[in-house]
């Protein structure tokens, strides 16, 4: 569980590697990850827009639920993470956050 949440956050860092090359910049935290697979409202925004998007879809995190994203974030950049089998902040094992910072 814990490395398909890595594999997960690198394949979404590498989406939003390529959103910053199109656009300039991260999407904002209110846009979230949801910028990488749907198209933007803003006309010149939408005619850089790649065929099929950033992402196929969102990945979920090996406990179902979505991962979370913030721009700027706390950790760097941004921060793309889940919370572990527990949801909560923190924790150990399986429960333990996972983000791109904790990555090997």
């Amino acid at each position: 569980q814990i490395t398909k949440a890595r594999q997960d956050i690198r394949a979404i860092e590498s989406a939003l590697k390529l959103y910053r090359l199109d656009n300039f910049r991260y999407p904002t935290t209110e846009e979230g990850l949801e910028a990488l697979v749907n198209p933007p409202d803003d006309p010149e925004a939408r005619a850089r827009w790649p065929a099929g998007g950033y992402l196929d879809r969102l990945p979920v995190d090996p406990w179902g639920r979505p991962y979370l994203y913030l721009s700027p974030g706390n950790q760097g950049e941004y921060d793309v993470y889940t919370l572990g089998r527990d949801g909560q902040e923190g924790g150990e094992g399986l429960d333990a956050d996972i983000g791109n910072w904790t990555q090997d």
